[in-house]
């Protein structure tokens, strides 16, 4: 009985905008080994991140443009590297039944968490190439192409619409009886203190702390207390498919005197009971109009 030839199997990211040294190596090296070979790209549930920039359909006409003979396939990242390991045995099982496989990768690449049925080679790098910094090299660069002008047409329009997480503070002093409001440069209006949140708050109530450091100077407040979280009509964003959302806090001051900071340019304290009137005067930023009706309802009985 004729034995088969295993099929090549190179599991990798390929995250660059084209094909490096090393890719180049590793693919060269399998195919002296093998007859075919086959190319999974792994496919990460984040789509158009810093690390995973490139979907699989991009990376794949890239490999393809200088090896069309080579069979890509996409695999999805998983949790489990049990699941993802079982994904990987049936997306070749599956695809080519009557076929046994080598699955080839670098020492630092799946074969730390591989648990199939498979054998597995690791190939020595060429070089060692960094895919990150070959990213970032080039993270600012423009280019003066239609096809780099569409290119980020297509990366943006691929991309999920977002919200974007932004906090508020009301913070008051004399029972309630006094809130602080603070006012931009080039601005005549007021607003509540407040910012985007940031990838390294750990929650909602620790951004809104930090936001008011940031504007307000190094003052003591009670914990801060979540009054409502409302979709914000913020005029940069009107007409775009991504939106703020904004999580409303209150806080009492408890020591310290507040000095703007940040992008705030004056801060003052208003009398709770004529913020209506400033309202109806034009004095309070519109898109905080609806965070001012929030506190209202919430302390009406004070």
């Amino acid at each position: 009985m004729q034995i088969t030839k295993p099929t090549g199997v190179i599991i990798a990211r390929f995250q660059t905008p084209s094909l490096h040294e090393g890719h180049l190596a590793l693919i060269r090296q399998v195919k002296q080994k093998h007859n075919r070979i086959l190319i999974i790209l792994g496919v990460s549930p984040v789509k158009g991140s810093r690390k995973n920039p490139l979907d699989f359909y991009t990376r794949e006409r890239m490999i393809k443009q200088q090896f069309p003979e080579v069979i890509v396939l996409p695999l999805s990242d998983q949790k489990s590297d049990i699941v993802w390991s079982r994904k990987l045995d049936e997306l070749l099982h599956t695809n080519f039944p009557h076929e046994t496989f080598v699955l080839y990768g670098s020492r630092d690449s799946f074969m730390v968490t591989y648990q199939g049925k498979y054998p597995t080679e690791a190939l020595p790098p060429v070089k060692d190439y960094n895919a990150t910094a070959m990213r970032e090299a080039i993270s600012d660069k423009v280019f003066d192409t239609e096809e780099f002008r569409a290119g980020i047409i297509y990366n943006t329009y691929n991309l999920f619409p977002s919200v974007y997480a932004t906090v508020d503070i009301a913070l008051f002093k004399n029972n309630k009886q006094q809130l602080l409001l603070g006012r931009k440069p080039n601005e005549t209006s007021w607003r509540l203190p407040g910012g985007f949140s940031d990838p390294t708050d750990e929650c909602f109530e620790n951004a809104a702390a930090r936001e008011l450091r940031e504007e307000c100077g190094q003052v003591e407040t009670s914990t801060m207390t979540y009054v409502a979280s409302l979709r914000v009509n913020d005029w940069r964003y009107r007409n775009e498919t991504n939106k703020i959302i904004t999580t409303l806090f209150s806080a009492d001051l408890l020591f310290g005197e507040p000095t703007p900071g940040d992008d705030l340019a004056e801060l003052r304290w208003v009398t709770v009971t004529d913020i209506p009137e400033m309202i109806v005067k034009g004095e309070i930023n519109d898109t905080h109009i609806p965070l001012l009706e929030k506190l209202a309802e919430k302390y009406a009985n004070r």
